[in-house]
């Protein structure tokens, strides 16, 4: 299983090389394991690029999961009601701390 380190900082400005730096992955072959372990920082673009990267692998048959993720990606994929897509969903255990909304 291929590891995908995502980063620190998945803010807005990051989305894009997201993008690009997910597109060779979109077709491996192999399950691929995405490192969210050491997310700081995430914007709603971010998640919406995982998202799509995750149904697009899904949609071929291709298994995507999760080898660690932080907190505060956990807190922002469920706050924006995007867990189930990221396959986050039942991981009850994270599901109490509240998130308070900085807008």
């Amino acid at each position: 299983m291929s590891a995908v380190p995502l980063g620190d900082d998945l803010g807005i400005e990051a989305a894009t090389d997201l993008k690009q730096h997910l597109a060779p992955h979109v077709a491996q072959p192999e399950p691929l394991a995405l490192d969210a372990g050491t997310v700081q920082r995430v914007h709603t673009a971010s998640l919406q690029v995982l998202c799509s990267f995750v149904r697009q692998r899904e949609q071929a048959g291709l298994a995507t999961d999760f080898s660690a993720v932080s907190q505060n990606f956990r807190d922002a994929a469920r706050l924006l009601g995007l867990a189930p897509q990221l396959g986050l969903a039942n991981d009850n255990e994270h599901n109490t701390q509240q998130v308070e909304n900085a807008a």
